[in-house]
């Protein structure tokens, strides 16, 4: 399962968790202006803005999990079981198969006002990008500077919600987890106070008693209180060097350890990588779980006119700083 945010300072971030069970040998990948997209159902786009995420390469084509462009938008897919709903191809709307989404958007996209006029026209039909790749259930999370949507492709159509509060995990639907957030209105980052009987004293022995109820647990529900209630609490200075590392603070909240959740056959589902892109700037900053040194890699330090994927392998093994 996965965790997305965008937290603001004097610049703007947005990235996320990537939890599975095995990779895909993704890497980090940026597609220039000239990079000739192909489109199943719609027309090409040859020239378009230039695009840097973390990404399956198949074919020359860029399976991205999470990215932004060149203008400060980005986008997220994250895994959405049994909800997710893909639809047949219907006449006068703009047919992209769900892996083509978020190219669709960022190639054509400065904002998110501008993805929402698209996202009137989209239908999101179920086609598999290969045999061996099939379709994925996903939801999105596209935000820009100032604010952020969810899109969810449902039985029921296609739903797109205001996103106040800039966190999305994966199931349940996302009206039904802000709603959760009611039942715990009550956290507080202050000491509790006596409310449950003034016939009773109470001793206040640990900080963060005020939390108390925060849930801990890795279901998806769980880590969406717990990034909410982090992230929207989360203090840092304005600075890159504090904003990044609070980014990384407030993901590894709820990143997901090896060995606690099993997935059968030896399987265990760990956070792959996470990251946290600025959105002002173009940089992708990036951890593994093998490697919790940050690692970055700017997009305006490459030729964005080219026609050609630039590609960097992820950084593996831990780095350690020997101060001795």
């Amino acid at each position: 399962m996965c965790t997305a945010i965008t937290y603001n300072t004097k610049d703007h971030y947005f990235g996320r968790n990537l939890d599975l069970e095995y990779s895909y040998k993704e890497t980090v990948t940026i597609t220039p202006r000239n990079y000739d997209f192909k489109f199943r159902k719609v027309g090409n786009i040859n020239k378009h803005y230039a695009i840097i995420g973390m990404a399956y390469v198949s074919d020359n084509y860029p399976l991205y999990y999470d990215a932004i462009n060149e203008k400060g938008l980005g986008m997220a897919g994250l895994n959405f079981p049994k909800n997710a709903k893909y639809k047949d191809e219907v006449d006068g709307k703009d047919n992209v198969a769900p892996f083509e989404f978020i190219p669709w958007i960022l190639s054509q996209c400065a904002t998110l006002s501008e993805a929402k006029e698209l996202l009137n026209k989209i239908n999101l039909v179920d086609i598999n990008f290969s045999e061996q790749l099939p379709v994925s259930p996903l939801h999105w999370i596209i935000a820009d500077k100032n604010s952020s949507v969810v899109v969810e492709c449902v039985l029921e159509g296609l739903k797109v919600y205001d996103n106040p509060v800039g966190v999305l995990t994966n199931n349940p639907c996302f009206d039904m987890q802000m709603f959760n957030l009611n039942n715990y209105m009550g956290l507080s980052i202050e000491q509790p106070s006596n409310n449950f009987s003034k016939k009773l004293n109470f001793d206040v022995y640990s900080r963060g008693m005020g939390a108390l109820g925060l849930p801990g647990d890795l279901s998806s529900a769980s880590r969406f209180v717990k990034a909410t209630f982090t992230k929207m609490n989360s203090l840092s200075k304005d600075d890159e060097l504090e904003s990044i590392s609070q980014f990384f603070h407030i993901l590894g909240s709820v990143e997901q350890q090896r060995g606690c959740v099993h997935m059968g056959n030896g399987q265990y589902e760990i956070t792959i990588y996470s990251s946290c892109c600025n959105l002002d700037k173009g940089l992708y900053y990036y951890t593994t779980y093998e490697n919790s040194q940050i690692t970055c890699v700017d997009m305006h330090k490459e030729n964005l006119d080219s026609k050609d994927l630039i590609n960097y392998e992820l950084v593996k093994g831990q780095h350690i700083l020997m101060q001795n």
